[in-house]
């Protein structure tokens, strides 16, 4: 199989693409593969650093606002087609794959009036404007939320997963949280709002940190690192009883076999790979995002037990403590989101995406 990707601008895209990649190396060393993203994205530094052949096009996406910054989108989309087609001519794809991102547009969209097979992947249960736009000339559609079924034509709809529950279904514990300082016997509780951190989810685990009954469990804070320094300087020289403070943890999935408690976001990424694990968790979605769509990623969860939601405007030290404090507790209530987390997980994501490639192929 050559397989044609195309997906950026944040890790929700990038990494469910580089899932899939990896899943098609393993079962087949002979498919090749190529990455088309922009040279600004992160794109940029992540999948060439992964060992996977990068091109890039010129494009921006459009302002919410009247701006004539839109009309030179549009020059740059049409620019980026044209680029596009040129890539796909020297390729040769089978098969093309859209995992979101304004750049995706202009390669899928490209790829479908050259008449190769297209697919594209909606991570979130809130379809993103590029995914919705493509929808109209794609040939398959594959969704990880039954609410985004909704968004697109029912007939291309195929229910997947993300590929990156796959990639961590069978990780296992090995023991990392000795090498973070913190002891393998004790229940433990990760706080982490991303890469970069979340600031009210920092703040409030500050907060938090004198009403934990620490006594009970111990606390992994993994702040992001551009709040990091001033996190530790708040700390200072005060002793935290079972409380270790990360800027950021590489291969973050390693560790969460070891993970009792997770509190975080609710984007795409981290929700397959709690689900995929079965780890209880509290939620705090972004309202920061297009469409508030980690809100709705995070009730499609909490309304079938399979997590705690606790929005932003009700987040605090306090609001916090009492959910973390009460779920550490209850370890026949932590059991029960466990379970229903696990069975809203998908381990063969890729295998179910790679199943409709072949298909679509050989049609």
């Amino acid at each position: 199989m050559r397989l044609l990707i195309s997906g950026g601008g944040t890790g929700g895209h990038i990494y469910p693409a580089l899932a899939l990649i990896d899943t098609l190396k393993k079962d087949d060393d002979s498919n090749s593969f190529l990455y088309v993203g922009t040279n600004r994205g992160l794109e940029s530094k992540i999948v060439p650093n992964a060992g996977i052949d990068f091109k890039t096009v010129e494009i921006q996406g459009f302002k919410r606002s009247l701006s004539l910054q839109n009309f030179k989108t549009i020059y740059l989309f049409l620019k980026s087609v044209h680029e596009a087609k040129k890539i796909i001519r020297e390729f040769k794809p089978d098969v093309v794959v859209g995992t979101g991102g304004y750049v995706c547009g202009a390669v899928v969209y490209a790829a479908s009036q050259m008449h190769i097979p297209t697919f594209i992947h909606e991570q979130n249960s809130i379809a993103g404007v590029t995914n919705k736009f493509l929808s109209h000339f794609v040939d398959k559609i594959g969704i990880c939320f039954e609410a985004a079924k909704k968004e697109f034509p029912s007939r291309k709809v195929v229910f997947t997963g993300n590929p990156r529950a796959q990639q961590v279904a069978n990780i296992k514990a090995t023991g990392r949280l000795a090498e973070l300082g913190l002891s393998e016997n004790k229940k433990t509780v990760l706080i982490f709002g991303g890469s970069r951190g979340a600031k009210r989810i920092n703040e409030a685990a500050m907060d938090a940190f004198s009403l934990f009954d620490t006594n009970e469990f111990q606390v992994l804070f993994v702040t992001g690192s551009i709040y990091y320094e001033k996190i530790k300087n708040e700390i200072g020289e005060k002793k935290l009883n079972n409380i270790v403070v990360k800027s950021y943890i590489q291969d973050m999935p390693a560790i969460l076999p070891e993970i009792d408690l997770i509190v975080g976001r609710s984007g795409a990424t981290s929700l397959a790979e709690i689900t995929v694990l079965g780890i209880p968790s509290i939620l705090i979605p972004s309202p920061n995002v297009t469409h508030d769509h980690q809100t709705y990623n995070a009730r499609s969860l909490a309304d079938i037990g399979a997590a705690i939601m606790l929005k932003e405007d009700m987040l605090s030290g306090q609001t916090l403590a009492d959910e973390v404090n009460g779920l550490m507790k209850d370890d026949e209530r932590r059991t029960r989101i466990a379970q229903e987390a696990k069975k809203a997980g998908i381990p063969d994501s890729s295998t179910r995406i790679e199943k409709v490639l072949i298909d679509l192929i050989n049609r």
